[in-house]
């Protein structure tokens, strides 16, 4: 869940921020989840959790004909997107580098709403627990340590994969889901400011 590094098809916040304040800004489709959304977000963003965008990507591809940004957290969900929607044969894909930290730390303008812990920290607190957990009851129960054993092999995966299990699994929680935007929502609004 680090951020990915920067490629032919990505834009830096800086130049996004100057695009947005030239009022040139492309199309922005931030790829968290709901809850991660809500809690700050670039002005004039659309969500579309990727889960719903891998779902429904066809369904949007004729809503998205100019310059499309994808935004997540650090960059990796977003490049996900990226693929999942140059498969289906969109162009001028675009991901935002470093993501939504970085357009922070370029102080760049922010929706902000109520606080959440972001997927990163949550996982880091999930597993954490977990391999603390075992780890202390295999003091009492023999092979309990095997749980964290499994849980940082996963970890180890999640990193060189690129994808991470156990953030999927977390994105589907309540805390997390909030009402998730329908993919006929999600098309009204791109219609809207069309």
């Amino acid at each position: 869940m680090s951020p990915t590094p920067a490629s032919a098809s990505s834009l830096s916040p800086a130049a996004l921020h100057r695009l947005v304040r030239e009022g040139r800004a492309p199309r922005l489709l931030d790829v968290r989840t709901p809850g991660e959304f809500r809690a700050a977000h670039i002005p004039g963003s659309y969500n579309v959790p990727l889960e719903t965008l891998r779902e429904h990507r066809a369904e949007l591809l004729a809503h998205l004909d100019e310059d499309v940004v994808l935004v997540c957290r650090s960059g990796a969900r977003a490049a996900q997107a990226e693929k999942a929607l140059a498969e289906a044969g969109l162009p001028n894909l675009r991901v935002l580098e470093g993501g939504i930290v970085a357009w922070e730390t370029a102080e760049a303008p922010v929706n902000r709403g109520p606080e959440r812990w972001d997927m990163e920290r949550q996982v880091r607190l999930v597993a954490g627990s977990v391999v603390l957990a075992t780890g202390l009851a295999g003091v009492f129960v023999p092979g309990a340590h095997l749980i964290g054993t499994a849980i940082g092999a996963g970890l180890t995966y999640a990193a060189v994969s690129n994808s991470c299990a156990m953030g999927v699994l977390l994105s589907r929680l309540p805390y997390n889901r909030g009402p998730r935007p329908g993919i006929r929502t999600v098309i009204a609004e791109l219609r809207s400011t069309s």
